[in-house]
């Protein structure tokens, strides 16, 4: 009588998993914390600090518009961390973004304001700004296939979904050290200096996510492929040229959930605090406990992709968005903070549907020698419209006078999202492409 030991599960082991998903977590944890403090100061102060000589309004889009930049900035960074990704290295180019955010965010911190510098200020704010967007770019791609690439075959959606996470852990650290700061300081005390505190954090901060990034190894799966020679010379040129159906899709199924992202975090953040009396801490309190509930629903919709497929939580979380839209909108303007919070839970499900497993989903639509490239392009395509989202609601309630207008807006990305998400390719059960099969795809 013989025995066989039952195989191990494909991939590698679950405790070297775990490690570089944790150092995937916390170094994007950190980035998108950067990213983010500039949306709420811009939100909150930059209007009077870099804008002063333009009537409010004026002051506020013009703050938004710099915001703005950041995004554009990020396809940008997203294609050039991305060849070098799939040419050297998952694990040198998250070195290198952290390094780019961290020097632009304190150098934000320290920068002087327009009463100091004229219209040099807002012009360094608009550059600082550039490369924040230019390292924040190459971020999540580099982060999502280190997290996915180590992963179990049978875990990547729920490995994948701990870079994801630092997305709100990013925001609840940003927005509530600026709760903080404005609970305990006077309004002339945040606006002289107390704004910038948030920005020379960032110097601690970044000497922790480096410590950490340097101590994890590089993607087997990037390993193997160096070893076997499948480089492309120009990885992003080749990814568009063999995945462009892929590319186009995977960033309009993200383009709702990035957009409203936005909208939320930061444009909700003035508007609520100008035109519906909301108290701005508050508001920002509000914010921090919406981001927290975000990331036990990241892992578990993230977990639960594992099972029932990637394809379903897109297309279910979009649709749900489509419909709740305008009730998010009617309990926004209620002015009560319970139903703020309560329209704010239902949205974060709808957007936690496709942020838990889309690093995965991502991941898998690329081979390894064009993944990075391809997942980034999706990614940060989707991301210059989600980046103009506050300009565009401070735009549309202008022209208007209707919060309802924002309303429409969400609806029609909200569709546009569902329908991408649907002609999309399950890949539950594909698994990782491998560099052969994209070849024979050319």
């Amino acid at each position: 009588m013989s025995s066989t030991v039952p195989p191990a599960p494909p991939g590698p082991a679950l405790r070297s998993s775990r490690k570089v998903a944790t150092a995937s977590l916390v170094g994007t944890t950190i980035e998108w914390y950067d990213f983010f403090i500039f949306g709420t100061a811009a939100a909150l102060v930059f209007n009077q600090v870099f804008f002063p000589s333009v009537d409010p309004v004026t002051g506020t889009l013009s703050a938004f518009g710099a915001f703005a930049v950041g995004f554009i900035a990020r396809p940008l960074g997203g294609a050039v961390f991305a060849h070098f990704g799939d040419r050297v290295g998952r694990k040198p180019m998250l070195v290198y973004s952290l390094l780019m955010m961290g020097a632009a965010t304190v150098g934000m911190g320290l920068l002087p304001g327009y009463d100091t510098l004229g219209v040099w200020a807002p012009v360094l704010l608009v550059t600082l700004r550039f490369l924040q967007g230019f390292g924040v770019g190459g971020e999540w791609g580099g982060a999502a296939l280190m997290a996915v690439e180590h992963a179990p075959s049978h875990r990547r959606g729920f490995y994948g979904s701990w870079p994801q996470v630092g997305v709100p852990l990013g925001l609840v650290l940003g927005t509530a050290t600026f709760a903080v700061l404005s609970a305990t300081l006077t309004d002339e005390q945040f606006l002289a200096w107390g704004w910038r505190m948030p920005f020379l954090a960032s110097i601690a901060l970044i000497g922790v996510g480096m410590w950490i990034r340097l101590g994890v190894h590089e993607s087997p799966v990037f390993r193997q492929a160096m070893d076997e020679k499948a480089a492309n010379r120009m990885p992003v040129l080749e990814a568009l040229r063999t995945y462009p159906k892929e590319i186009l899709l995977a960033a309009g199924s993200f383009l709702a959930t990035n957009s409203t992202f936005y909208v939320s975090s930061v444009w909700l953040v003035t508007y609520a605090t100008q035109s519906l009396s909301y108290d701005r801490t508050t508001i920002l309190a509000a914010n921090s406990v919406l981001s927290l509930s975000d990331i036990p629903l990241i892992m578990a919709f993230g977990l639960l992709s594992d099972r029932i497929g990637r394809r379903p939580m897109f297309v279910g979380g979009m649709a749900l968005l489509a419909v709740f839209a305008v009730p998010y909108f009617w309990l926004v303007s209620t002015g009560s903070i319970w139903l703020f919070l309560l329209g704010g839970l239902v949205v974060q499900v709808a957007r936690s549907a496709v942020y838990g497993p889309q690093s995965a989903f991502f991941a898998e639509q690329f081979s390894t020698s064009m993944r990075y490239s391809g997942a980034s392009l999706a990614y940060q395509i989707a991301s210059i419209l989600g980046g103009l989202a506050p300009l565009l609601c401070t735009a549309l309630v202008a022209l208007t006078g209707s919060l309802y207008a924002v309303a429409g807006y969400v609806v029609g990305i909200a569709l546009v999202s569902m329908v991408c998400s649907w002609l999309m390719t399950e890949t539950l059960r594909s698994g990782l492409r491998d560099d052969a099969a994209a070849v024979a795809r050319t």
